[in-house]
């Protein structure tokens, strides 16, 4: 018999599903499978391959709330973030149904003769999706990796695995041949480290911690599988005395706190030039003090609780003593918001401030809901400081000053950057990061060359 994973509800700690945990075995029938499927798949017509992922689409928005209470269980993130995610997987597959017959190959010009290039699918793809945005990050994977022409195994967490369970489910609603795209819920150790092994696979979509993208990679190079990696984050928020500052710091909570911090875009740093340092922070507070941590089902929530326990001690530990400054103290909060009682992986919005750039919780990636702010003098110190770290995934810039708003843009190492925004993710924008937040992008047009091999093929008109 399969052992079971225990699926809790993070905000009352009440089990809400047993999952089969599969091994090796099920992971491999699982892409035997998927390798029948892929010919077939890889032959249906565009149109009609583009037919059916909308009507996939159709299926996320028909069945819309019943994945958003299912993600908000699962996940405990506030309703309302989780409507607006699976509205974007059905943007998503929207957007690459539309794709599937734009992606086009090229004639170049040679001597002797016509030259084409063609874009042919990889075959079997497994996509390693992480625990705190289930269903969106999911999409960003099945969708390009469908309109090329390939077929995909999912490995959720075995955290959080019931939204791309039913997504799968209602891929074959849709009519989605069998095979085509299947969920594997197992650990990481079992059926990831097998699906990145194994022969039949042609490429592995990650998204995950940088640890384990590591791990990832150096399998995945036994059998030169392809891989996209969108790893982990420590990004930055560059607030200038020329900003908007109300805006910026009444912007700051969502752009840390949303999904309680969960999250490798999250601007876990943020710089602040220091002439307006202190009037910052004054209007941070008032922020964080308004920000709503509570019952995930509740509309009017802005954040709940952390995924696990074990999650929040391992959150708690960056603030703790001896793991905060290099002396061995512990780091005090400035300020902190509050969190219900009773039951629930609770963790107050904590602000730390000013913050030593060389400490722990300002170099590392917490993942939970706490901010360091630093202070800076002038340009040069800011992009000195945004750029002192392994991580280059996202980021943003707070200024009225327009050049140098794109002087900064150039001149932070990350793979996604706003300006007087903290947004990260677009449908049709590509998504990804610089140095060890991994490399390829998901996202945007830019995904479909992440799913294919270009071919080359000369036919000689020589008589």
């Amino acid at each position: 018999m399969s052992d079971l994973a225990t699926i809790v509800n993070p905000a009352t700690e009440s089990i809400i599903a047993e999952v089969p945990l599969a091994g090796v075995a099920e992971t491999d029938s699982a892409v035997a499978r998927s390798l029948e499927a892929a010919g077939a798949w890889a032959a249906v017509a565009p149109a009609d391959r583009a037919r059916l992922m909308r009507r996939f689409a159709t299926q996320v928005e028909e069945h819309g709330e019943e994945l958003a209470q299912l993600e908000t269980s699962n996940v405990g993130k506030p309703i309302s973030e989780s409507r607006d995610e699976v509205g974007m997987v059905a943007e998503v597959l929207h957007f690459y149904a539309g794709a599937v017959d734009k992606h086009r190959g090229a004639t170049v010009p040679v001597n002797g003769g016509v030259d084409m290039t063609f874009h042919e699918p990889l075959g079997v793809v497994a996509a390693i999706i992480p625990w705190n945005f289930p269903i969106a990050i999911a999409s960003w994977k099945i969708g390009p990796a469908l309109a090329t022409g390939n077929t995909v195994v999912v490995k959720p967490s075995e955290i959080t695995p019931l939204t791309a369970l039913r997504l799968a489910e209602l891929a074959l609603a849709a009519g989605i041949p069998e095979g085509v795209l299947q969920v594997v819920v197992g650990t990481g150790p079992v059926v990831g480290a097998r699906l990145v092994d194994h022969p039949d696979v042609a490429k592995v979509a990650f998204t995950g911690s940088t640890d384990v993208g590591r791990q990832v990679m150096a399998r995945a190079a036994r059998t030169l599988k392809r891989v996209t990696l969108e790893l982990g984050g420590k990004s930055a928020s560059v607030i200038f005395a020329d900003a908007d500052l109300e805006q910026a710091a009444a912007a700051s909570p969502g752009g840390v706190f949303a999904n309680a911090g969960q999250d490798c875009c999250a601007r876990s740093r943020v710089l602040v030039q220091r002439p307006v340092f202190d009037r910052y922070l004054s209007l941070l507070v008032d922020a964080v003090a308004s920000w709503n941590v509570g019952d995930p089902t509740d509309p009017a929530t802005d954040m709940g609780p952390l995924v696990t326990e074990a999650h929040r001690a391992r959150v708690r530990s960056f603030l703790e003593e001896g793991m905060g400054e290099p002396g061995g103290g512990a780091v005090k909060p400035f300020a902190e918001g509050s969190v219900p009682g009773g039951p629930g992986f609770w963790f107050p919005p904590t602000v730390v401030a000013p913050a030593d750039p060389g400490w722990r919780m300002a170099r590392e990636e917490i993942f939970g809901p706490v901010v360091a702010v630093i202070p800076f003098d002038d340009e040069d110190e800011a992009v000195r400081l945004a750029n002192d770290s392994p991580y280059g995934l996202s980021g943003s810039i707070w200024t009225g000053n327009g050049a140098r708003a794109l002087r900064m843009a150039r001149a932070v190492r990350s793979g996604n950057l706003s300006v007087n925004s903290h947004s990260s993710v677009r449908v049709q924008t590509s998504f990804g990061g610089m140095k060890q937040s991994g490399f390829g992008r998901e996202l945007g047009l830019e995904a479909l060359d992440t799913y294919t091999e270009v071919k080359n093929v000369f036919v000689s008109t020589d008589r």
